[in-house]
């Protein structure tokens, strides 16, 4: 969840689909106050801060997502 750097060519993210928090938590019903407190405590999606602005790979989301499926 944290911003490290990716080592994906340019070719690969541009072709990219970009999320926002508001995105992430339409879809996933729940307040944007739980996805912030999920950035603090490395529990959700990886994020990316580009210029101001947070965006979640729609790719790295849908991973992130179902990894956190149950049995």
């Amino acid at each position: 969840m944290t911003t490290t750097p990716d080592h994906r060519s340019a070719a690969d993210t541009a072709d990219e689909q970009w999320l926002t928090p508001k995105d992430i938590c339409t879809h996933l019903q729940i307040p944007e106050r739980t996805f912030y407190q999920w950035r603090v405590k490395h529990v959700g999606p990886r994020a990316y801060r580009i210029v101001r602005h947070l965006r979640i790979s729609r790719s790295e989301f849908n991973s992130w997502l179902s990894s956190r499926m149950e049995d």
